[in-house]
């Protein structure tokens, strides 16, 4: 896509999630800021923040979501990460949930986002401390498939929603979960 297709995009993927979860103006201001700002969405070339793209991955039962735990960030998180410039929001997520799981059999739940966050990534050498801004996309994918840990985690586990409160404690998590039951 050509960066102002990608802008009016990712405005209507804004619209339609403030539509939705009117209780979460905050972080739509934010991402609303940033798009309206100018600034370069995608990539890394932005080294103070960017757009990440991440799929909440759920087995069709719905009692399973698969988490990946982080190589760099060391805590159990959704599979996603970088949009390349140009790049579809959604084909994105679906990319790195791919590259993350060896997973073939992604299905989209819906076109429209399942959950908006913004968190620091922290410093590391050779790395300032910057801001993911990142969509989340509800997918679906056969639990029983066997899964390929990339280089970026040290695991991958389907893990029982009854059970995420062990894995970790992070609220975007623990919203999604909840988001799932809505």
């Amino acid at each position: 896509m050509i960066e102002p297709e990608l802008r009016r995009s990712l405005a209507r993927l804004l619209d339609k999630y403030a539509q939705k979860f009117p209780q979460e103006p905050q972080v739509v201001a934010r991402f609303r800021e940033f798009l309206a700002s100018g600034e370069t969405l995608q990539g890394k070339v932005n080294p103070r923040r960017h757009v990440t793209a991440s799929t909440w991955i759920v087995n069709p039962a719905r009692n399973k979501v698969l988490l990946t735990h982080h190589a760099k960030l060391h805590k159990w998180v959704q599979l996603g990460g970088h949009t390349d410039e140009g790049e579809d929001w959604t084909l994105a997520a679906l990319r790195e949930a791919r590259e993350e799981s060896g997973l073939d059999n992604l299905q989209l739940v819906q076109p429209e986002l399942f959950d908006l966050d913004i968190h620091e990534i922290p410093a590391r050498p050779g790395q300032e401390a910057h801001d993911h801004f990142d969509l989340r996309f509800l997918v679906e994918a056969d639990d029983q498939v066997a899964l390929t840990v990339s280089d970026e985690s040290h695991a991958l586990a389907w893990v029982v929603l009854h059970d995420l409160e062990r894995y970790t404690q992070e609220e975007s998590q623990l919203r999604m979960k909840r988001k799932l039951y809505l």
